[in-house]
């Protein structure tokens, strides 16, 4: 039985222990070899003192390690936290401090920025992933990756690690203030793999291209659904991200079979991205959520991949995903309507109401917000239980059970087919760049 999302690649392992787990320019690792140093990566967060429960910071460039370090975090009953490679040393002091994170894996092209990032904060007590002879501080043990390799072993620390334990903190931009930390569980992380595991109908012989850099919620899918399944995800470099013409060569090249991103990602690939000359028949799925999808490019994207499904994603970092909308084919010639269709029916395992500004259920075509609830919600911000308070709604549902629903400050309707649609922010946000 799988409670634990650091089961699934010991799962893996064991039905398909040659098959490559994850894939990044050229290279792979197996699911045998993925769990052996994910387990060597826990011994040594442990002979460092990472306990459970800890917080332990991601600060990689894409990369195969990517991988290893969160199921060694897992693994070592610790949750992992993201940081964005780019994000100013400012902002990473700030998630290093807030989250009370002492123990960082890294990479040795980050030593300049690890360096400044040192200076900032105190907190820090181990670098792993870090040449110990080009240590960045005196105060700082560091730890070579050969190091880890070294204690790859078949066996993980003996810890229990319930699926209600922390598994991952992921910080929100900050625009409105300072970045919260989105927690989420074992249970949270894992319902939602099997939720999108189940929904797209992945299995072993996929291959999903991992878009989105991992302190981007998107990554979820990638990193948490295919190791599920026993799929391979393709790390796609930043610099492809940068260049559609490149990133359909390796798209081609890799035979992806899902794809998923913001629609943002897929313009570019429409417009410069010389699509005419590849051939990405293998594609079955081409998902994208995060912002609305012009309907222009879309349907012009739809009749270039006749062959995929495309699928509309929805659901706030808090929750990970709780609407899927699978889109009809389009007869040739044919555009999709104007109001770019909607967001789609809650998923199994979880309910939704339409709610006015007393919490009350509004009438079926009526505006309001969407107030879900579903086993892969977060418990919570870190550290801000007056915040994570006015982000849920509670009532007593039947069986005399207080329900607790994420308010995700959407203005939706739910049109007389019961798909929802998306109508803007309760708070007027505007998403730019």
């Amino acid at each position: 039985m799988i409670y634990l999302l650091s089961q699934a690649i010991d799962e893996s392992a064991r039905r398909v222990p040659d098959a490559e787990a994850f894939r990044f320019e050229g290279k792979g690792v197996t699911y045998a070899e993925l769990v052996r140093k994910a387990n060597g990566l826990a011994r040594v967060l442990a002979e460092q003192g990472v306990r459970k429960g800890d917080r332990v910071g991601i600060y990689l460039s894409k990369s195969l390690e990517s991988a290893i370090a969160l199921y060694g975090i897992w693994k070592a009953g610790a949750a992992y936290v993201p940081l964005d490679p780019l994000a100013p040393v400012s902002r990473l002091a700030f998630i290093v401090q807030n989250c009370e994170i002492r123990c960082l894996i890294t990479q040795p092209n980050k030593r300049s920025r690890l360096l400044k990032l040192l200076e900032a904060t105190q907190e820090l007590e181990c670098v792993i992933g870090m040449p110990e002879d080009e240590r960045a501080s005196e105060s700082v043990r560091a730890i070579a990756w050969e190091t880890v390799w070294q204690e790859a072993s078949d066996r993980a620390p003996n810890l229990r690690v319930m699926e209600q334990d922390l598994a991952y903190v992921m910080y929100t931009s900050g625009s409105t203030g300072d970045p919260k930390g989105i927690m989420h569980t074992h249970k949270s992380g894992l319902s939602y793999a099997q939720m999108a595991a189940r929904t797209y109908g992945l299995r072993v012989g996929d291959r999903l291209g991992n878009h989105s850099p991992l302190h981007f919620d998107m990554s979820t899918l990638d990193y948490f659904a295919a190791p599920l399944a026993g799929a391979t995800t393709v790390v796609i470099p930043e610099a492809y991200t940068k260049m559609p013409a490149s990133l359909s060569e390796l798209i081609e090249a890799e035979a992806l079979t899902i794809w998923y991103s913001v629609p943002f990602a897929l313009i570019q690939l429409l417009l410069r991205g010389v699509m005419e000359r590849r051939d990405l028949s293998s594609l079955r799925w081409v998902l994208f959520g995060g912002e609305p999808f012009p309907v222009k490019y879309l349907s012009e994207l739809m009749h270039r991949l006749p062959e995929a499904r495309f699928g509309n994603v929805y659901g706030p970092a808090e929750i990970n995903q709780c609407t899927y909308y699978h889109l009809p084919p389009l007869a040739p010639g044919e555009v999709l309507p104007e109001d770019g269709g909607p967001i789609g029916e809650i998923w199994p395992n979880a309910e939704a109401f339409v709610a006015d500004d007393r919490f009350l259920p509004v009438p079926q075509g009526d505006i309001g917000e969407l107030l879900v609830r579903t086993p892969t919600m977060m418990t919570g911000y870190w550290r801000q239980p007056e915040l994570s308070d006015r982000a849920f709604f509670r009532k007593t549902v039947p069986g005399d059970i207080e329900a607790t629903y994420f308010c995700t400050g959407d203005l939706v309707q739910q049109r007389s087919d019961g798909l929802y649609q998306f109508v803007g922010r309760k708070d007027r946000q505007v998403k730019a760049r």
